[in-house]
């Protein structure tokens, strides 16, 4: 099953959102059609028009944003007014600002899988689905694994060493470290963004089963960065371990998850399977953690159809 064809949106906008932010927002397909809202990861990652082609543009209205201070939004990379309880609200203004009653499915990949379950959490009653990819839970030993020498770096020994290579000398852990260091740097100055550089480069090198060769990653490096320390020196905003509350989501969850995923690990995918009350969980045998990954977003498609099929859109 391949993905729909490129898409531009119908609509764009700037939407404030309070304390200064506003966030890029956008709608594809059907502006008739069933609303559905689809989460980029990061945080600081931004949306991309990959995005666009997970639903029939013909039966869907697929709206889209950046979280405060990535992508497109404003300001840039800020991290003031910046949690994950803000990023809740935000997503219920959007559905207030559209006019739309209840999200048909909302969609979330990494951390954007967090988000889509914090969300359904807080607003159940605006949540008829969830698709999620890459499931990651927040947790101190998941944020671990990314960021010490126990965890994928086993996998990347080469680009871990760059990554710890490229911090000035001091103690504390690399992700401290780092977060400190962006702190200290005025916005996007020569050593901020050397900085935020390999940061970047080494989550988009374990993205991918197969590292990719020659990444530029100017582009995103500084919002990746500065809001991904940011979130994670604050153990992601949660209010509690996210795990325990997923008992009590009475939607249905498709889960897609690629079995050599080294940013989440598919354990994470596992152990919320295990606790949602109805969920499936799909494995993308010999695929990494990116929605750009073979065969992941034909899975993500095979999830929707799975849900209008059982009735799981109603």
């Amino acid at each position: 099953m391949a993905l729909y064809p490129p898409l531009e949106p119908f609509h764009q906008e700037y939407l404030p959102v309070g304390d200064g932010h506003e966030l890029y927002l956008e709608q594809c397909g059907n502006p008739d059609g069933v609303p559905v809202m689809v989460l980029h990861g990061g945080p600081g990652g931004g949306s991309s028009p990959l995005l666009r082609r997970l639903f029939d543009p013909r039966l869907y209205r697929i709206v889209i944003h950046d979280q405060r201070g990535a992508g497109k939004s404003r300001p840039h990379a800020d991290t003031n007014h910046n949690t994950l309880a803000h990023l809740v609200d935000d997503i219920e203004r959007i559905r207030q600002h559209l006019g739309v009653s209840r999200w048909r499915v909302v969609m979330g990949g990494s951390w954007g899988s967090t988000l889509a379950l914090s969300y359904a959490l807080e607003h159940g009653e605006r949540v008829a689905s969830l698709v999620l990819r890459g499931v990651f839970l927040c947790r101190r030993q998941d944020m671990d694994w990314l960021y010490t020498e126990h965890g994928a770096a086993r996998y990347r020994p080469e680009q871990w060493q760059r990554l710890v290579g490229a911090l000035p000398p001091g103690e504390g852990t690399v992700l401290a470290r780092y977060h400190a260091a962006l702190a200290a740097c005025e916005d996007q100055n020569e050593e901020g963004m050397r900085l935020a550089r390999e940061w970047t480069r080494w989550e988009t090198h374990l993205s991918a089963l197969i590292p990719p060769t020659g990444v530029d990653v100017d582009d995103h490096a500084w919002p990746m960065a500065r809001l991904e320390t940011h979130y994670f020196m604050h153990e992601g905003f949660l209010p509690e371990p996210l795990l325990p509350r997923c008992a009590r989501l009475c939607c249905p969850v498709e889960i897609v998850h690629g079995s050599y995923d080294l940013v989440c690990p598919p354990e994470q995918a596992w152990l919320l399977h295990q606790t949602l009350p109805d969920s499936r969980l799909r494995w993308v045998p010999g695929a990494g953690h990116a929605t750009s990954e073979a065969g992941i977003g034909e899975a993500l498609i095979a999830a929707v159809h799975r849900l209008e099929q059982h009735g799981g859109l109603a």
